[in-house]
């Protein structure tokens, strides 16, 4: 798949190294606000074999505030540009805004991130307009109520129906389908009992045909099968991400990049035997 003319070969598992320039996120934030930190972070990221560097400048996690479209602006976009300037590798933007997706896509951003799937008013359209890849994930509801309770009659097929319906969308206003990437959502509206069902299951999501982005890098689920704060979750972390790997995803949003790199390297390696 081509990313703002990066050609990334998704028929093999790749890693996704996460940046976030946000003072709250659940396992880094606040480490890379400044400039010299985000891009000393990435820089590294990329040297271990990152091939992607999501960049996100709002909060997600469960109870996160609220970010105004300014702020988002100036943590997000200067960071783009840096990195675009200094390394070789796609940068991905982590935002439902269409303003922010428009901004970072003219300063060299190779794949848009939207945990609300375009549903966002013009976040559509923005993404149409721009051309470059998509990666559409499912949330029951918003973040900050998003694990009260969340309940589905069957995970897997909802998250199914509703990724490959937004997916349809996208195709009749014109997108490529050949652009799309789709993502569960782990944790987004899940108990753990849900993330396991989906970690099970990705291998039918793969059969649908787009590549498949999985998350589980130090999320709650890992901290509640391990008993385990966010700080001593790696290796739990690399667990999943090699399950994830062998059922067929393609890209692996993570924070610990060298050791999953490693991980993958196994998979793939098994796989081609």
């Amino acid at each position: 798949m081509k990313f703002s003319g990066q050609y990334i070969d998704l028929s093999k598992p790749q890693v996704m190294g996460v940046l976030n320039v946000t003072p709250d996120s659940f396992s880094d934030g606040g480490r890379y606000n400044s400039l010299d930190a985000a891009l000393f972070q990435a820089e590294s990221m990329v040297k271990a074999g990152a091939s992607f560097i999501d960049v996100g400048g709002e909060s997600t996690r469960p109870g996160a505030a609220k970010v105004s479209l300014v702020e988002e602006l100036e943590r997000v976009c200067p960071i783009v540009e840096l990195i675009k300037q200094n390394l070789d590798v796609v940068v991905s933007v982590d935002t439902s805004s269409p303003d922010v997706m428009t901004e970072s896509v003219s300063l060299g951003a190779g794949l848009i991130n939207d945990v609300r799937a375009l549903q966002r008013d013009g976040a559509k359209k923005a993404v149409i307009d721009l051309g470059v890849p998509v990666c559409l994930m499912h949330m029951q509801g918003v973040p900050a109520t998003m694990q009260e309770n969340p309940l589905y009659d069957s995970v897997v097929d909802v998250v199914e129906s509703y990724l490959l319906e937004r997916a349809n969308e996208l195709i009749e206003s014109g997108f490529d389908s050949e652009q799309i990437i789709i993502d569960p959502g782990f944790g987004f509206g899940k108990t753990l009992s849900h993330n396991l069902q989906l970690l099970n299951a990705i291998d039918r999501f793969v059969r649908n045909g787009y590549p498949v982005l999985v998350g589980v890098s130090r999320k709650s689920m890992i901290g509640t099968i391990l008993d385990k704060p966010v700080d001593e979750r790696m290796i739990g972390s690399i667990a999943a991400a090699t399950i994830a790997a062998y059922k067929g995803a393609s890209i692996l949003r993570v924070h610990d990049v060298k050791e999953t790199v490693d991980a993958v390297s196994v998979v793939q390696a098994l796989l081609e035997e």
